[in-house]
């Protein structure tokens, strides 16, 4: 599952390495990496 955004080859398959080493479908990947990412933005000087 690849979001109908513009994302690249690369940032594609890097969710998809995440998702196979943490045995995760890719559909969870991309949601645990969206919502890292957002909580990251939120919060910036909490890293």
């Amino acid at each position: 599952m690849r979001p109908n955004i513009d994302i690249s080859h690369t940032l594609n398959g890097r969710v998809k390495d995440y998702a196979e080493q943490e045995d995760k479908s890719l559909e969870e990947a991309y949601r645990e990496v969206i919502e890292a990412g957002l909580e990251a933005a939120e919060h910036p000087d909490e890293a």
